[in-house]
């Protein structure tokens, strides 16, 4: 597929593995240039208990008795608003790398999807993402694939992370907007009125309130958290290699069904400011069928893709 110019997404590469520690400890400076003093850091046990509490309520809600059409539905309307519209349109390929634009009142609300995944709010997910492009795979990278399946998973969570240093100035874009700082800070927060509306609509049903809370909040949660960090792990593992990207990402055919076209991890490395992810025949990338029904409504503008010969 050929772009226009204007809109071009060139293929881009990580810095150096020998150059990346470095640069990365340049961006964790304050803007002023001076580093300011911090105690140690510990492992993150905020993180590590919030973790553990919403795996063993998404346990207990798999028990028989929460069963329900009511449940399982308020699970696929949610997985949908949150890890689709959310995280994969919102939070990465909008906010994250800019890939196309939308009105302001849509691209918030598609960053307020993102908030209720609970993957952090929208400065600290695009920062903590846009360093990662930056320094895949070197020592520098968070969830450096190359230390394993398991940190590139999830076990980086639970350790200090330097790269949210970084944040601040990897998005001065969005620290403009007032909303979204906000969101940033109470992004946690949206779960109370979730589930108060999950309960009532639950109470109205014979499956019951709490039935429609635990499937519509810790169930779907834990799902949409294992199926977003697949992209980490699982596509820095198998699949397979169409580009040069410079790190270890692969397309991955599972990892695309699961998370609406994200799996073809190779191509996006490749191009990552490309609104489109599935650029070979027989790659289905949902999220760009949902930006191609938004240029339709003539909502989505300067759709970038990239060049390929």
């Amino acid at each position: 597929m050929v772009s226009s110019l204007a809109n071009a997404a060139p293929l881009c590469k990580p810095i150096d593995a020998e150059k990346a520690m470095a640069a990365s400890e340049k961006l964790q400076r304050s803007f002023n240039g001076k580093r300011k003093f911090q105690k140690k850091e510990q492992r993150r046990w905020g993180t590590v208990l919030f973790m553990l509490a919403i795996h063993l309520l998404a346990i207990f809600a798999l028990l028989p008795k929460f069963w329900g059409i009511e449940t399982i539905s308020s699970l696929v309307i949610l997985y949908w608003v949150t890890a689709c519209l959310g995280v994969t349109l919102g939070y990465h390929r909008l906010l994250s790398h800019r890939s196309f634009y939308v009105p302001k009142w849509l691209e918030r609300f598609f960053a307020t999807c993102g908030a209720l995944s609970c993957q952090h709010g929208p400065l600290d997910w695009v920062g903590l993402h846009r360093h990662h492009h930056t320094f895949s795979d070197t020592e520098a990278d968070h969830h450096n694939s190359k230390k394993g399946f398991w940190w590139s998973h999830m076990g980086w969570m639970f350790e200090p992370i330097p790269a949210m240093k970084t944040v601040p100035r990897l998005t001065g874009d969005l620290n403009k907007d007032a909303y979204y700082r906000w969101l940033n800070n109470n992004f946690l927060l949206l779960q109370v009125p979730l589930g108060l509306l999950l309960f009532w609509i639950g109470s109205m049903s014979s499956v019951g309130g709490w039935a429609m809370v635990l499937w519509g909040i810790p169930l779907r949660l834990v799902v949409v958290y294992h199926v977003t960090w697949l992209v980490n792990s699982a596509t820095h593992c198998w699949g397979d290699v169409a580009y040069k990207s410079g790190d270890s990402s692969k397309n991955n055919a599972w990892v695309a069904a699961l998370t609406f076209g994200e799996g073809w991890h190779n191509n996006h490395h490749a191009f990552p400011n490309s609104a489109r992810q599935g650029l070979k025949p027989g790659q289905i990338d949902l999220t760009w069928q949902h930006i191609r029904i938004l240029k339709a409504l003539k909502l989505a503008s300067r759709i970038r893709l990239p060049i390929t010969s």
